[in-house]
């Protein structure tokens, strides 16, 4: 760093996710990994990670450099999927910049590094200093959910399961994101399909724990995230432990066998939640999914209907 800005201090708080929750993952008594939404009491050692950061795969980063007599700010973005990323500066002083208290966002291609930000300095007398955090959402706000076809049920062909809970009958989806999820009921180690096409964003599949409180228990969930060409997203939520068979960037096809169903995470017995998302610009909200049922019919999935596979 040059001399004349070796004095300006960039502290960059952890990126947090929309929902600003943290997650500890560590080891239990028998050596089994644990994920809860509290550090462990006896003060053991934790990995702390941000419940919107991907857990496979490195997170979205701002970095800060000096040019001459000015800041650069650079985001990099290594998911496969565009995130809305939002900047907001805590302090900034000796900098030039008009309206600290605006937030600021952009939205960052998959697998791409830019330059969001110029700061010249203001020579003022003041030693220049930027204290500024950033969070960011999963997916690209001008995405709209444009499926060419029904969903495919994600199960295999001529079997059958009951839905256990969808809109408008629902218990626990009651949140934006959650409000047109689907939840299946399966035995554990059912073949869970694409129920279309896309690219895999994140995996999980490490836990095998479940229980019934959501605080604790939901980020315990193994999941798989596919998104669509339209922009939107699935969620494939649940799996059984060590059995994912796709990986970040993979490209998937509708009806390709992506992993087994489970009962991880906050859930009160063996099922498959699914649910396709959209970024709708600060926060992320479900969509109505219909499937395609027998002769070309096209159905909405219903609490206590039962599902089958075409």
């Amino acid at each position: 760093m040059r001399p004349s800005v070796a004095a300006i201090l960039f502290v960059l708080l952890a990126p947090v996710c929309a929902s600003a929750q943290s997650l500890y993952k560590y080891q239990g008594p028998d050596g089994e990994w644990i994920y809860a939404d509290r550090p462990p009491a006896d003060g053991r050692v934790a990995e702390v990670r941000s419940l919107g950061e991907p857990i496979r795969g490195d997170a979205v980063s701002v970095t800060t450099s000096s040019v001459g007599g000015s800041v650069q700010f650079e985001a990099e973005n290594p998911l496969h999927a565009p995130v809305e990323l939002t900047l907001r500066f805590s302090e900034l002083h000796g900098l030039r910049y008009p309206d600290p208290d605006r937030d600021l966002t952009w939205v960052l291609a998959p697998r791409s590094r830019e330059r969001i930000l110029t700061l010249s300095r203001r020579y003022d007398g003041r030693v220049p200093e930027a204290r500024y955090e950033f969070e960011y959402r999963l997916g690209d706000p001008a995405a709209r959910h444009r499926p060419e076809q029904p969903y495919r049920v994600p199960f295999a062909i001529a079997s059958h399961f009951p839905v256990t809970q969808a809109y408008p009958d629902v218990v626990t989806h009651t949140t934006e994101d959650s409000r047109y999820a689907i939840d299946i009921a399966m035995p554990v180690g059912t073949d869970v399909f694409a129920a279309r096409g896309g690219t895999v964003i994140t995996t999980r599949g490490d836990n095998y724990r479940s229980g019934l409180d959501p605080e604790r228990d939901g980020p315990a969930a193994n999941v798989v995230q596919i998104l669509h060409d339209d922009g939107t997203f699935a969620v494939y939520a649940h799996l059984n432990w060590n059995t994912i068979r796709v990986r970040p960037g993979d490209r998937v096809v509708r009806g390709q066998y992506i992993a087994d169903s489970g009962n991880t995470g906050f859930s009160s017995g063996p099922h498959l939640h699914f649910v396709v998302l959209r970024n709708a610009g600060s926060r992320t909200v479900s969509v109505p999914v219909r499937f395609q049922g027998a002769e070309s019919t096209v159905v909405t999935p219903a609490t206590g209907a039962t599902l089958t596979a075409y």
